[in-house]
């Protein structure tokens, strides 16, 4: 077999890792890496012969554990606790042991093995699925039955309210708490309103079939149709059929909120409870805020306690009124969310700047104060603003004491991290990514210390691992070394072509670093590509407008043409929207249709606009991107810098403005 130029590279480079280690290492060679990636094309493909008949190649190589991981993991279905056994003899305490361990936990689980499920879960340091937790709550209530504490409801609750999708360990939780009488109907409803919110009609079937199996055809039909469904003869006598009538004015809510409340307003209201009333109006509220509806305001003023919305809802029902300048509601809002809620820089900020709105006197001032004080800093979007609201400005901070050679020795040895590194380097980033994390994150329970991940991230630096370096040090909390947190890879290529096209290095950096980590060879689900995540068809269209001749998609992969392609798109991005930073990076990331139509509506000042951005991802991407540049440009320049300077204001397109690139994709 022929092997790959980059195997070479990568035996090389693996030398360069482990130079110097307290331990030593098994040795790479090039056909034992091509049997790796061979054996792991073969566990993707379920192929478990192929896996079995290689495993032979690699003994003693750095990745083996991963190896026989595959290996194992296409045998789970006949696994037995003797060979969990041998696989933790053979790798103990590694990422790969407790991976396979998580795996077979989730097994035993649905298999309702709870006496081996118990005893491997003692042993079991992931500590990080949520539904491994579930079945390990199943337990607990076996074992305390009706004497078990209100707290075990609320964990259970909690985990099945935040999964995404309807899996086995937290339904069985939810249900055999409620069949002990732990969790109330309300509890259980309410799981069904939030999965038909988001349009997971499998997830609330889960739901419905626990405190009401007959009412399943319902469900059903007012999936297919809730309009039809509410203009039946349906009716909100009983709890069950109101709470029906609740999912079918919610599932109407999703596609349009004003037809919901209308038919909600003209029929059902009456019917319904307070609280039922409450959550349904936050609702649809939830909606029309998030169509930048002006109607939004109105329907969560029909609520008539804050209390009875979840989190997400207040979310939206303070951006609503932070678009109507409505600083009452603001205020109402995040002073009604829970202690995780409260406690978000987002809501503290917000929180603080409704309460300097309505101060009356110097005495109403200081706890405005109080709150900025608590978040001030260079961390994030709202650490940056709270900092300025106080009169300072964005600056590097000091840079922590350099690690020791023991602190850098002890990293380099760590099999965890240089496993992680030679996964990487062979081109297996999603295994390393994981095993590095796990790693890091793990550390007897723990976490590594600051100066544990100031280490770990200098040594991730030093492979040009950026991911790794700017995660792992974006993690220290008493520390911030900004060198790691914002490495500049290519510093003169992207200075010298952002300068030649009269864009701020700093927003070109800004942008990478959240794009892509500054990893060369990503590429998106939707096949965006290298450095500054560039779709084909974007990138064709950009080189014709800037006139880079013979260009062809797989160019895309070369550092320097990546680089010109991207600054180039983002220049005419910014040049489209008349030099709003925020504007232009919401239109790199969910294209220029959607931000000319959010920007419509009133005047704002660019972080109550950043803040409104219905979609989840754009909305944090725009804040992180925004975040990112002003300490770039604190960087470069060596100056004080302002967030609000580069945020200004957002409003509708002037009607004399040269009208906007349309084929701009």
């Amino acid at each position: 077999m022929q092997v790959p130029a980059i195997l070479t590279s990568f035996t090389l480079a693996l030398g360069i890792v482990f130079a110097g280690s307290a331990c030593s290492q098994p040795k790479s060679d090039p056909a034992a890496d091509s049997a790796m990636l061979d054996i792991n094309q073969a566990f993707k493909r379920g192929d478990r012969k192929r896996v079995a008949a290689l495993l032979p190649q690699v003994r003693g190589h750095i990745l083996e554990p991963w190896a026989a991981y595959w290996d194992q993991r296409l045998r789970l279905d006949e696994m037995t606790p003797l060979d969990m056994q041998s696989f933790s003899s053979r790798f103990p305490a590694s990422y790969q042991e407790d991976r396979l361990r998580n795996d077979w936990l989730l097994l035993l689980g649905q298999r309702r093995d709870w006496a081996t499920f118990e005893d491997e879960h003692a042993r079991y340091r992931m500590v990080d699925d949520r539904e491994v937790r579930c079945y390990s709550l199943v337990i607990e209530q076996i074992k305390q039955g009706a004497d078990s504490q209100p707290a075990l409801a609320e964990e259970v609750r909690r985990n099945w309210y935040a999964q995404r999708d309807a899996d086995d360990g937290c339904t069985q939780a939810a249900s055999q708490l409620y069949a002990a009488k732990k969790l109330k109907d309300l509890d259980i409803w309410r799981k069904a309103r939030l999965a038909v919110e988001a349009n997971r009609p499998r997830m609330a079937a889960k739901a419905v079939e626990i405190v009401s199996p007959e009412s399943l055809p319902l469900l059903t039909s007012l999936n297919d149709s809730p309009a039809k469904f509410l203009t039946s003869k349906v009716t909100a006598l009983s709890r069950t059929r109101r709470e029906i009538i609740m999912l079918a004015v919610i599932k109407m809510a999703i596609s349009d909120a004003d037809a919901a409340a209308s038919v909600l307003d003209s029929k059902w209201s009456s019917q319904l409870n307070a609280e039922e009333r409450n959550w349904t109006w936050g609702v649809i509220g939830k909606q029309a805020a998030m169509r930048l509806s002006l109607a939004a305001p109105d329907y969560f003023a029909k609520v008539s306690k804050d209390s009875d919305l979840t989190d997400d809802m207040l979310a939206w029902k303070a951006r609503s009124a932070l678009r109507m300048g409505r600083w009452k509601d603001v205020l109402n809002a995040t002073e009604a969310m829970g202690d995780d809620g409260r406690q978000d820089a987002t809501w503290v900020y917000w929180r603080a700047r409704a309460l300097q709105a309505l101060a009356k006197s110097d005495l109403d001032r200081e706890e405005p104060k109080r709150l900025l004080q608590s978040i001030a800093g260079v961390r994030g979007f709202y650490e940056q603003l709270a900092l300025e609201e106080l009169g300072q400005k964005i600056t590097v901070p000091p840079r922590p004491t350099s690690t020791t050679a023991d602190e850098r020795d002890t990293a380099r040895a760590n099999p965890g991290l240089q496993r992680s590194l030679a996964a990487i380097q062979l081109g297996l980033r999603s295994e390393g990514n994981r095993e590095w994390n796990y790693t890091t994150n793990l550390h007897d329970r723990g976490g590594m210390t600051d100066r544990e991940l100031l280490a770990a991230a200098e040594l991730a630096c030093q492979r040009e691992v950026w991911d790794r370096c700017i995660n792992t040090s974006d993690r220290t909390k008493g520390v911030m070394d900004f060198d790691q947190r914002f490495p500049m890879p290519f510093r003169d290529t992207v200075v010298r072509r952002s300068r030649e096209i009269n864009l701020d290095p700093a927003f070109v950096y800004g942008l990478i670093r959240q794009e892509s980590r500054f990893v060369m060879d990503a590429r998106s689900g939707v096949g965006a590509s290298g450095l500054m995540q560039v779709m084909p068809a974007t990138a064709r269209w950009t080189a014709k407008k800037i006139g880079l001749a013979g260009f062809t998609a797989d160019q895309l992969n070369d550092r320097d043409t990546n680089i010109t392609i991207g600054t180039g798109y983002l220049k005419l991005v910014l040049d489209d929207f008349t030099g709003s930073m925020a504007l232009a990076a919401a239109a790199y990331n969910a294209g220029p249709g959607r931000p000319r139509s959010w920007r419509n509506g009133p005047v704002l000042e660019a972080a109550i606009w950043a803040e409104n951005v219905p979609f989840t991802e754009t909305r944090d991407y725009v804040k992180k991107v925004l975040s990112n540049t002003t300490n770039y440009a604190a960087i470069l320049t060596g100056q004080p810098q302002s967030l609000k300077a580069r945020l200004g204001n957002i409003g509708p397109l002037d009607p004399n403005t040269v009208e906007p690139i349309k084929d701009l994709p």
